[in-house]
């Protein structure tokens, strides 16, 4: 038998074709250029919604928006094709509900801090199209070929808010799609023959959410006090989310047609539904993570998630998945982040490594990914506000010793855009 897989515009991968699916992590690019350890990750100036919680460590309005391109080298056998996808990945906008400003200028300290945040962000994409060749002794040459697109996305709307140490706070979004799966059957030593064609296509939507606590402490702040040294700070974050349901309609055409070239010349109906109604369920994440700063100058963080997709679901595409899980380590290092004259001292410079397992089973073992990644945070004046545009790369195998193995360069750039006059209270003599 001969495999082949070609990729689509958003995702080429061959194993999107179970479950709803290639899940896409709840992160952004610079998360990504860290291996993706948003479970204790706060930030000034950057969104962290792997983490609700984040948010209210803001002290200006962040405005994020991604784009990425991944090259992919598929292998079964002695097959292999190369390929290349990429696609828009995320809008993100969060923002203080107080400005920071506004407090100095009114000579108080508040107690608390608030803010809010919205996203749209895919949540799992599907794209490939498979062929493979048999021979049957009566029927000649067999050609079968699945084809699928589409995917999920979801808007989240998410708040948080900060008492002394502890930050809380919780996501709540809308999640919508729409996927296509395909399935031919072509008899190509038969002259004259029936080809046969199965075709479902369905539309998602239901709720999510997520919601997480951190908790971040100074370890020398009796140093800091006396002399003014730079924190050395230690962050713990918890987040994850609770099994939730999704509603379906979908539509299932099976006909047989008689082809000449790409032109259908008969069709006869086998099976037609319409409108046909099916619910779901999506599955329970929890995540732990851990960072370490040391004032501005580097940062280095350890996370661990399970996700329990045992649990997930779907009357539109039935099937069984596995518990999968992912630990990753990473952080950023900036060699002088006060430097006048040199640009590159001042950039963020982003490494991670990562491993996870898959929730899908092929030939009874689970499929799994590793993979390093990098990147750098280049810091520009906007409107006379810094910004940063983030650039990342990462190299990875899915699939190890699996029928198909994919390995995969993903490059991926990013603007952070932010602005500190947000709800500034303006006063006039």
């Amino acid at each position: 038998m001969a495999l082949f897989a070609l990729g689509q515009s958003n995702s080429n991968s061959p194993y999107s074709r179970f479950g709803i699916g290639d899940p896409v992590e709840f992160n952004l690019m610079y998360m990504e250029s860290m291996g993706g350890i948003g479970g204790a990750y706060t930030d000034a100036y950057h969104i962290n919604p792997q983490n609700p919680a984040s948010y209210s460590s803001l002290l200006t309005t962040a405005f994020d928006v991604g784009v990425y391109s991944k090259y992919s080298n598929l292998r079964e056998g002695n097959n292999s094709d190369n390929l290349w996808s990429g696609n828009l990945r995320y809008f993100s906008l969060a923002f203080p509900l107080r400005n920071a400003f506004s407090n100095i200028l009114e000579r108080v300290e508040s107690k608390y801090k608030l803010a809010m945040a919205f996203s749209l962000i895919p949540h799992s994409e599907i794209g490939y199209n498979i062929t493979s060749l048999t021979t049957n002794s009566e029927l000649g040459q067999i050609e079968r070929n699945f084809q699928g697109e589409g995917g999920t996305n979801k808007f989240m709307w998410g708040t948080s808010l900060a008492y002394k140490k502890w930050h809380f706070g919780v996501n709540l979004g809308y999640l919508f799609g729409r996927i296509n799966y395909q399935r031919f059957s072509f008899f190509n030593d038969l002259p004259n023959s029936f080809d046969n064609e199965f075709i479902t296509d369905y539309r998602l939507k239901g709720f999510v959410w997520n919601g997480g606590a951190i908790y971040r402490t100074v370890l020398n702040q009796k140093a800091v006090n006396n002399n003014g040294t730079p924190k050395k700070e230690l962050s713990i974050g918890v987040y994850g989310n609770t099994q939730t349901g999704f509603n379906t309609r979908s539509e299932t055409l099976n006909r047989s047609v008689l082809l000449s070239g790409n032109n259908v010349l008969n069709a006869d109906t086998i099976f037609f539904a319409d409108n046909i109604k099916g619910t779901g369920t999506l599955p329970a994440e929890i995540g732990l993570g851990v960072m370490y700063y040391n004032g501005e100058k580097h940062a280095i963080g350890l996370n661990f998630s399970q996700t329990f997709w045992s649990q997930y679901k779907n009357e539109a595409n039935p099937g069984s998945l596995k518990n999968a899980y992912k630990v990753s380590f990473g952080g950023y290092w900036r060699p002088n982040y006060k430097s006048y004259n040199s640009f590159f001292k001042r950039a963020y410079y982003r490494y991670g490594l990562y491993y996870n397992t898959d929730p899908r089973v092929v030939d009874q073992k689970q499929i799994n990914e590793y993979g390093v990644s990098m990147g750098m945070g280049l810091p520009f004046v906007f409107q006379r506000k810094i910004s940063h545009a983030n650039i990342g790369l990462k190299f990875g195998l899915k699939g190890s010793g699996s029928p198909i193995e994919e390995r995969f360069m993903r490059i991926t750039f990013s603007f952070n855009f932010n602005d500190d006059e947000w709800f500034i209270k303006r006063k006039y003599n």
